[in-house]
């Protein structure tokens, strides 16, 4: 018997798609994760790494193999803005929300297209993916904007809500009905950070 045996076992059935105790768990996880950081709290961070243990199981069990080797980036740069929300600012203050600059624009969207193309084609050839491309591209957007996220980049929020808006139709794709369900409400979720730290941005300006 495996230890992941439990997290793959069936807890309910919803719409006709058996979910397994390893999705509910990330459900709950995953939805106060996003919830923390619409409120800019730190306890995101160590949330965040429970969630990410859990969906690295759940989505290489479900044949996601770039989202789910995902979760393991995700991890580490989840210790990074841990760090650098607490020390990360100014003389290693706390960090402020600040705009994303061209430059960074220009080498997000750079890095962007070559690691979707290069993902693509590893996901294509060196795996039994049925979805390389879908599956690329949330995982490419997701990083992206976790970067944002560790530096408190209000438009990483914008980059959550395009890959949010490919990973329900995936989800749903791969039968994983409660996980759909649960970005939905993280585009809910989004929109709640990007009015919040607009706003904290908004306060920072006046305060200069």
């Amino acid at each position: 018997m495996s230890l992941l045996d439990p997290l793959n076992a069936t807890a309910i059935t919803l719409f006709g798609a058996p979910t397994t105790w390893g999705e509910v768990l990330g459900f709950v996880t995953g939805a106060l994760c996003v919830w923390l950081v619409a409120r800019q709290h730190v306890a995101n961070w160590p949330i965040g790494i429970a969630n990410n243990l859990v969906f690295f199981a759940l989505f290489l069990h479900n044949g996601l193999f770039a989202d789910g080797w995902l979760q393991i980036v995700y991890l580490v740069l989840g210790v990074y803005g841990w760090w650098a929300w607490l020390r990360g600012g100014e003389r290693h203050s706390e960090l402020a929300v600040s705009r994303t600059t061209p430059v960074q624009w220009w080498a997000l969207a750079g890095t962007g297209v070559v690691a979707t193309a290069g993902m693509t084609v590893l996901l294509d050839t060196a795996t039994s993916s049925t979805v390389p491309l879908a599956d690329s591209v949330t995982t490419v957007l997701s990083l992206l904007a976790t970067w944002g996220q560790a530096r408190k980049k209000l438009e990483s929020w914008w980059l959550w809500i395009a890959a949010d808006l490919v990973y329900v139709p995936l989800y749903l794709y791969k039968d994983l009905v409660l996980t759909a369900i649960l970005y939905v409400g993280f585009l809910a979720l989004c929109a709640m950070g990007l009015r919040n730290w607009l706003g904290a941005l908004r306060r920072e300006v006046v305060l200069a």
